[in-house]
């Protein structure tokens, strides 16, 4: 498996790709963020441990052109920032974790296995399709369409929006949304769940549009149409 790092220290990537190399990884180094998102489209890679802080762009807004370009490779974010704002800024923008500056080898290896696991639970299609009022999605060709226009999702997204409608009209605990999308035992940050939910409804539902992925106050989520239940 390939890992793409993406930091402006020469030092910290060195380390990096020393540590990695030694657990068996293979290594691909960017040092700006433009080079990050021209090995990332040029180039499949498994995860990218991406700096916040690049000399051209940021690795918020690095993220979030590769979300917006359809790459949903697992992002693991590398910031010396601790305000939860700036971490859920982070979220938002697509990364699926974040390790505070300094971190100890050990854990960004721990968290790096742990989101290459959660990409392997990741279910496959099967030729079957799913539907539910406007929603159609295919397992065997993994299309979403909303009213006959096509949607475009990211892995996570799409994997969340599955889950969903395999449970249409039932209420979805967070616990079993976090295991089901991001693998069991779940040891993330629980806040990935209201992030993809929130990347969801930005898509599914525009401006005007009926609800469809409910809220549920204190339990989870549920996909449904109509007015939101008391």
């Amino acid at each position: 498996m390939r890992v793409l790092i993406v930091d402006d220290d020469p030092d910290l990537r060195r380390l990096l790709v020393a540590e990695l190399s030694g657990a068996g990884y293979g290594c691909v180094e960017a040092a700006t963020g433009g080079q990050a998102l021209a090995l990332a489209a040029a180039e499949p890679v498994a995860l990218v441990v991406l700096d916040w802080t690049l000399p051209d762009i940021s690795g918020v807004d690095v993220c979030r052109r590769l979300r917006a370009d359809g790459i949903g490779t697992p992002v693991l974010m590398l910031t010396a920032r601790d305000d939860v704002r700036e971490r859920v800024e982070a979220l938002d923008a697509g990364a699926d974790d974040y390790l505070t500056k300094p971190f100890s080898l050990e854990e960004l290896l721990a968290r790096l296995r742990a989101q290459l696991r959660r990409g392997e639970l990741q279910p496959t299609g099967s030729g079957e399709r799913l539907q539910h009022g406007p929603l159609l999605l295919d397992l065997a060709s993994r299309e979403v369409h909303l009213a006959g226009e096509a949607v475009h999702l990211t892995l996570r997204e799409y994997t969340l929006l599955e889950v969903l409608l395999r449970h249409a009209e039932q209420v979805m605990t967070r616990q079993d949304l976090l295991a089901a999308v991001w693998g069991e035992p779940f040891d993330g940050d629980p806040s990935l769940l209201d992030a993809y939910v929130r990347y969801l409804r930005r898509k599914l539902e525009p401006a005007g549009a009926p609800s469809l992925i409910q809220t549920v106050r204190g339990v989870g989520f549920m996909l449904r149409e109509g007015p939101p239940r008391e």
